[in-house]
């Protein structure tokens, strides 16, 4: 089992940018980042698996945030840009230690982490 620990959450205005970071304690080869608003499912926002280094992000973030993955660091990051309120939500880190194939079903990891909130003001 691996430990996820996020930070880089917090209150912003609508336009500003956050990054988002994970952190796990041991090697994963797939991270990604789900969110989950009140009253909402938890959906998908992005992810990253290795060795193939592909990636996944949700039309609805795409052109505005960015995943990043260092290795060495068994961490990966969510660069979020042009943020707006509909981005509030308590965002949770995911990761698997081997490749996932569906990137985008949370059903594909097995390691949470215990989420951070975003929260944008209009």
């Amino acid at each position: 089992q691996v430990h996820l620990v996020e930070s880089g959450g917090g209150l912003v205005q609508a336009g500003d940018s956050l990054r988002l970071s994970c952190a796990a304690s041991g090697r994963t080869f797939s991270m990604g980042w789900f969110r989950q608003a009140p009253g909402k499912e938890r959906e998908f926002v992005a992810a990253v698996t290795w060795p193939s280094g592909r990636m996944a992000v949700a039309d609805s973030v795409k052109g505005r945030f960015t995943i990043s993955k260092d290795n060495a660091k068994n961490t990966v990051y969510l660069q979020m840009n042009s943020l707006k309120p509909e981005d509030t939500a308590v965002y949770y880190c995911a990761a698997k230690n081997a490749p996932v194939v569906l990137l985008s079903f949370h059903s594909s990891y097995d390691n949470w982490g215990q989420g951070t909130q975003v929260t944008v003001s209009s």
